[in-house]
């Protein structure tokens, strides 16, 4: 089992998702029809996340995933794991679709998941083919509250993130005990989901509850839902309470804000790593391994250089493949265009 253990200074990874290749995109189209059988599903999954894992190894990547390639618009397909739910229609469904074209989940009672979220299977695929670490993430409690709508079984949405912290939890457990060392909870748009950024922390914290033996990421984001952000674009209110988090490496987005509040990472001497987005995915802007190097020269005004990774903002999902792949390469060789200028004659 390959391990974190010789990692390079400035280690590279991407969030999660990967673009998906063409081929893909048009399998699902079938996909969606019925015209696959079981086998015919599962060829295809596992080449698209064996396809994503090769795109990583050529551009360079330190940690890879499988890129996501079973899920659904991020966070959708969790939900028909879930039990407790039906689906409703999106709140609107004519012109650009966003985040009110989405599907409405209503609970029909208690919210669980006794087959769990299918993340432990995703690692498994990744680790049969890769010698590079893995790292998998999963949707934390508040992000899977963005499409559920209380109708029977809670009282208020406070005991509904309740059961989903639990679900969430026994999903992270389930993934270190198959031998998974890095996990990341994604909560983006965080502040569209709860006022309070003492809450967030103090949710995220029952969320990792008695994860041992791995490394945990935190991801907080804006929101990615065709390169729009759901929120607003700011971490001031949340990064002082991040110093309670009990996270190992914290995944913001700096890219996409030219930088923008980098300053605050110092001033509130936050302990944890910082994953640094130097890589902008709501854009098309091709970016070359110097406009990497150059963000990463800002951000070590503030952060040692041991404590800071190289990665996109956010996932690409929402990203064309030969563009990703060509970002990724940027990524990769900015990075280590930073290494041989610390490391000195």
């Amino acid at each position: 089992m390959p391990t974190l253990d010789n990692l390079p200074l400035l280690p590279t990874t991407i969030l999660g998702s990967y673009a998906l290749p063409s081929w893909y995109l048009t399998a699902l189209e079938h996909i969606r029809r019925g015209e696959y059988g079981e086998t015919d599903l599962r060829e295809t999954l596992e080449d698209a996340a064996a396809t994503a894992i090769a795109d990583q190894e050529r551009a360079g990547v330190d940690v890879v995933t499988d890129g996501e390639v079973r899920r659904h618009d991020f966070i959708m397909s969790f939900y028909g794991r879930l039990e407790g739910l039906r689906e409703a229609p999106p709140r609107r469904r004519l012109g650009p679709y966003l985040y009110d074209s989405t599907p409405i989940y209503e609970t029909t009672g208690p919210v669980s998941a006794p087959a769990g979220l299918g993340t432990v299977e995703e690692f498994r695929f990744a680790a049969s083919r890769t010698q590079r670490p893995v790292k998998v993430a999963c949707p934390g409690p508040l992000t899977l509250t963005n499409a559920i709508r209380i109708v029977e079984g809670y009282r208020d949405r406070e005991q509904l993130v309740a059961d989903l912290v639990g679900i969430v939890n026994a999903e992270l457990r389930a993934l270190v005990a198959a031998g998974c060392r890095f996990v990341q909870v994604d909560e983006p748009s965080y502040a569209a989901y709860w006022a309070d950024p003492g809450k967030v922390v103090e949710v995220f914290n029952a969320t990792v509850a008695g994860v041992e033996g791995a490394l945990i990421g935190l991801h907080i984001c804006f929101g990615n839902l065709r390169g729009r952000p759901q929120s607003r674009r700011t971490y001031a209110p949340l990064l002082p309470r991040l110093r309670d988090a009990r996270a190992d490496i914290l995944f913001l987005e700096f890219a996409n804000r030219e930088l923008a509040e980098i300053d605050l990472w110092a001033r509130h001497e936050l302990p944890q790593a910082l994953a640094a987005g130097v890589i902008d995915v709501k854009s098309f802007y091709r970016e070359r391994p110097e406009d990497v190097a150059e963000r990463l020269r800002r951000i070590l005004e503030y952060v040692p250089l041991d404590r800071l990774w190289a990665v996109p903002d956010c996932g690409f999902w929402e990203t064309p493949r030969w563009l990703a792949f060509t970002k990724l390469q940027a990524l990769v060789e900015g990075a280590a265009r930073i290494r041989r200028e610390r490391a000195g004659p």
